[in-house]
């Protein structure tokens, strides 16, 4: 009977917090908003940002944090990748699905479009690359390029390129993405 009559004031004092605190304090991002769109390397994704273990094909698996890489565009939305894990996947997934890609923006990937959401990713045999649904679909498929110059490639890693695109490499195979509407 007590504790009720102190009900109204709790509430009173929550709704008060809840006016005062401004919204964009509940949805800051993981990383302070960008002055420009910012390349980001493995050192700056962490598991607050990109989650350490995924979903994809009725399982998770863990994503190798040191091979992750993305970028921060400057109204403080993300594009995001990491390898995976894969070894729990049955072939046929495991040659496919080799990173797993984030996007809260529209994508242009080989002359298409790729709507925001979560995806599993691969470069194949023959010079492609291949996203897929979480549920192992292909939506996308592209001509990837293998760039035999690169000094020093990594398992994944995303480097700028002209005119607002970025190339997303897995070693020396490369597929070149842009922000789109």
């Amino acid at each position: 009977m007590r504790q009720a009559r102190f009900m109204p004031a709790i509430l009173s004092l929550c709704l008060i917090c809840f006016l005062v605190i401004p919204a964009s304090a509940f949805l800051q991002s993981a990383l302070p908003k960008p002055d420009k769109d910012t390349v980001l390397k493995s050192s700056d994704i962490k598991a607050r940002l990109f989650p350490e273990a995924v979903f994809f094909r009725g399982q998770s698996a863990p994503v190798q944090m040191r091979n992750t890489g993305g970028v921060h565009f400057i109204d403080d939305l993300y594009v995001l990748a990491g390898m995976v894990d894969n070894s729990g996947y049955s072939t046929g997934i495991r040659e496919k699905y080799q990173a797993y890609l984030l996007s809260e923006v529209t994508l242009q990937i080989g002359g298409q479009r790729l709507k925001p959401g979560a995806y599993g990713m691969g470069f194949l045999e023959g010079g492609k690359f291949v996203v897929m649904d979480l549920a192992a679909n292909d939506v996308l498929q592209a001509a990837s390029q293998h760039d035999a110059e690169m000094k020093r490639p990594t398992p994944l890693q995303v480097v700028a390129a002209d005119g607002g695109k970025y190339r997303l490499y897995m070693g020396r195979d490369y597929v070149e993405f842009s922000r789109t509407k």
